[in-house]
């Protein structure tokens, strides 16, 4: 298994980065958050990835704090603009805001959140106006279902697009069906989002619960969670941005880079949590 990810690009990341997600909303947690980010820096996971929309902005001010001393350019720095302000009148500021809180002059990639209102083509007019002016190097798109693919791809400039960042784990393997051949044939990596597991409890309460799981992390000498990132990884053309909140849960997190899945492991796998047969709607968490 290969341990990076190539973008249309040709900027090359590892499979593994951060995500920040519920970061910046407890000050009490500040501290703790800025730390985990820099033993990610530390241990290799450069590319970090938050929006305007954690913590209205807070999530990018730690990304900033956590960030302050360390070379630009060992970085791969992504965010996320709103639907309601990626359009002409909004983007721009918008934009600004995001490097502001960030403190730094430009970023990696920039992502529409998830379609919006706010047409697609003036999106990705903005997004091309934004890499001449110095502010992006490249654009992405999040939450985009195979539809919204085929229309991105349309556009002027669509082709353009970097990445789709999409909810995806090992109970929850929807975009199997149909949108990640999609994303493949044209060369398109995925980042997948709660690649451990999402917000449901009792989804959580089946994978922790599942015997082949906790045989298999035992037999491999490695937690649930390494297993569950080792899985995503696996993926082709796939990087995973798990939040962690402590440097503990960072190291943690490390180390599933190194996993190395058999063949029989991921067809025990399969079948515990198999992919729907059928096409389902994209989930958004």
């Amino acid at each position: 298994m290969s341990k990076t990810i190539t973008f249309p690009n040709g900027r090359e990341v590892l499979k593994l980065g951060q995500g920040t997600w519920r970061m910046g909303e407890d000050d009490n947690k500040r501290h703790d958050e800025i730390e985990a980010l820099r033993t990610g820096i530390d241990n290799g996971l450069t590319l970090i990835d938050t929006a305007e929309m954690y913590a209205e902005g807070k999530a990018e001010e730690v990304v900033g704090d956590a960030i302050k001393h360390v070379d630009r350019d060992d970085l791969f720095l992504v965010s996320k603009v709103y639907p309601t302000n990626a359009g002409e009148e909004r983007m721009f500021d918008s934009c600004e805001k995001t490097l502001q809180r960030m403190g730094v002059d430009e970023l990696d990639l920039y992502l529409l959140h998830w379609p919006g209102n706010v047409p697609l083509q003036e999106t990705v007019d903005c997004f091309e106006e934004l890499k001449r002016q110095g502010k992006i190097r490249d654009w992405g798109v999040s939450n985009f279902d195979l539809e919204n693919m085929q229309e991105l791809l349309s556009l002027r400039n669509g082709e353009n697009c970097q990445t789709n960042q999409v909810l995806y784990h090992l109970a929850s393997r929807g975009i199997e069906v149909v949108l990640h051949d999609y994303m493949k044939e044209n060369n398109i990596p995925i980042m997948a989002y709660c690649p451990i597991i999402g917000q449901e409890p009792d989804l959580k309460d089946k994978v922790y619960n599942s015997p082949i799981i906790n045989n298999i992390a035992e037999n491999k000498g490695i937690s649930i969670v390494q297993l569950l990132l080792a899985f995503v990884m696996h993926q082709e053309q796939m990087t995973a941005i798990p939040k962690a909140g402590s440097s503990e849960h960072v190291l943690q997190n490390r180390k599933a880079l190194d996993i190395e899945l058999t063949d029989e492991e991921i067809n025990l796998l399969n079948e515990a949590f198999p992919a729907p047969e059928k096409r389902v709607p994209l989930r958004i968490q």
